[in-house]
């Protein structure tokens, strides 16, 4: 009703103020409740949504090269963060998923040549993880987790999985400009490896699961935390409290 009494600025600035209520207020109200972390921006940078809603992250746009080194970890059977990345400043992105449904979705996609995928995942280790699924009476759903031990079934998979520096040796890079991990769940124990390990990353770009019991708050905390111990700082935070872009200063 007020929209329709305003100036087109105005009209443009009261979608933005109403966009941003209805998505901050729910967090917020997590927050005061205990449900949510009290973590805010701590880095203001030129950012941007890369990808779809679902698998899209935000990225700071300031600095990025053809030449800049972009993994991906977890893509499951969305690419949009990883073409979109392709498109827009002509990088090569490196994917990864162990899981055999991405792995065959993949084979049914026109991909560019700057894609490139590998099938084996990340951990703290190398070896293989078992990997559970989300919903174990879905046989179409496509995503793993080592969170759900408890779902043990005949979708249960045992997959390939490396640490940071080993895929780094492996495929000749000594940083990473961009990291993308969406990795249910195995996050934790690679930050610690990666921060351990003094490897380079420029952003990091994560989603943190502590929505699940037997992770809970006090572990994302304690990851935000060495990555602020490291020099790392939050520059976006989504609107479910989940998905975290640091930026190293």
């Amino acid at each position: 009703m007020i929209k329709r009494f305003l100036s087109p600025a105005g009209r443009e600035k009261y979608s933005d103020i109403r966009k941003y209520v209805t998505e901050r207020v729910p967090r917020l109200y997590n927050q005061i409740i205990g449900r949510d972390l009290r973590y805010f921006p701590q880095a203001w940078v030129r950012k941007e949504h890369i990808g779809s809603r679902y698998d899209g992250k935000q990225v700071c746009i300031d600095n990025i090269t053809p030449e800049s080194v972009v993994f991906s970890f977890g893509i499951g059977r969305d690419i949009s963060f990883d073409l979109t990345m392709i498109e827009r400043f002509d990088v090569d992105v490196y994917a990864f998923d162990p899981t055999p449904i991405s792995k065959e979705w993949l084979k049914k996609q026109i991909l560019p040549e700057k894609f490139h995928f590998f099938d084996f995942g990340l951990a703290d280790y190398d070896g293989f993880v078992e990997l559970y699924p989300f919903w174990p009476d879905d046989p179409t759903a496509h995503d793993f987790t080592i969170l759900n031990p408890s779902k043990v079934n005949e979708r249960t998979i045992s997959c390939p999985v490396h640490k940071m520096a080993t895929i780094l040796n492996m495929l000749e890079h000594d940083k990473i400009d961009i990291l993308k991990m969406d990795i249910e769940g195995s996050e934790y124990a690679v930050i610690d490896d990666i921060l351990a390990s003094e490897i380079e990353v420029t952003q990091l770009l994560v989603e943190f699961h502590h929505r699940f019991e037997n992770v809970g708050l006090v572990a994302t905390e304690r990851a935000i935390k060495a990555l602020n111990e490291h020099g790392y700082r939050i520059f976006s935070i989504g609107p479910d409290g989940q998905e975290y872009s640091f930026i190293r200063v």
